[in-house]
């Protein structure tokens, strides 16, 4: 029988029940690609990070309950925040080896942890997708654009939070969905919504702020932004747009602790 220790943290959040939950599981070496994807599917929440020490660091790896993703921060982020604060790791800074998006930097100050991620430029679509409207329920739209994503541009922070879109109407459109409009209190605002996925709405997005934060930072004129995702749960994020690179800024609070037994 193999153990393997189990960390749920809510990431994004420096208080219980806010920001968006992940599972962090440290391995001593690569299982199988399908029990990784078992453990994550047993696990049920959004993403689940494994992770294996490496010369470098670590290498890092997310996976849903229906598959392995390219990226995913705030899976990242929790996955720092164990190795920071369980893990007696002595540094300041965290170096992710992955496989898909190159090597992944997280560094702390206090009790906030910054992602290193690449920045996503997103292109004007002439027309909106067919259904789109109607599936977040509007009639029109700032803008749209497409990167990993669709990035739809509201008016205001009211509108966003107001939306109650028809979830699996936005599955035929083969893309999540973010929406976004500038803050009251802050530069900018967002939901994300990713049907098909194990929660319809995504509780505060980092990978979706690859995209978000060199948009606004060129609406805007700035490279240092405060963004809020206006989720049921929400979660506040520092954000520096570096040209090719962008950095999000988080904390993150443990909520369960335990162990998974292989047999």
């Amino acid at each position: 029988m193999q153990t393997i220790d189990f960390y749920l943290v809510d990431a994004f959040s420096d208080r219980t029940f806010g920001g968006n939950a992940a599972a962090v599981c440290p391995l001593t070496e690569w299982l199988p690609d399908a029990v990784l994807q078992q453990m994550a599917q047993q696990h049920n929440q959004s993403e689940t990070a494994f992770f294996v020490r490496n010369d470098s660091g670590f290498e890092l790896r997310w996976f849903t309950t229906q598959y392995e993703i390219n990226l995913c921060g705030h899976a990242t982020l929790a996955a720092a925040h164990v190795i920071f604060e369980y893990l007696d790791y002595p540094q300041t800074d965290i170096l992710f080896t992955t496989r898909f998006v190159g090597d992944l930097k997280v560094s702390r100050n206090g009790d906030w942890l910054t992602l290193d991620f690449p920045a996503w430029q997103s292109e004007a679509v002439n027309a909106p997708p067919e259904g789109l409207f109607s599936a977040l329920g509007i009639d029109s739209a700032k803008e749209v654009r497409v990167a990993r994503d669709y990035l739809v541009v509201l008016e205001n922070q009211v509108q966003v939070e107001s939306l109650t879109p028809d979830i699996p109407a936005i599955l035929p459109l083969g893309k999540m969905v973010c929406v976004t409009a500038p803050g009251d209190n802050d530069d900018f605002v967002s939901r994300f919504f990713c049907p098909g996925e194990g929660v319809a709405e995504d509780p505060v997005t980092g990978s979706t702020h690859s995209m978000l934060i060199p948009y606004w930072g060129e609406k805007l004129a700035k490279k240092t932004m405060q963004a809020r995702q206006v989720s049921a749960r929400g979660g506040v994020l520092r954000c520096e747009w570096r040209g090719d690179r962008v950095l999000i800024g988080g904390q993150a609070t443990l909520y369960l602790l335990g162990k998974v037994y292989l047999r």
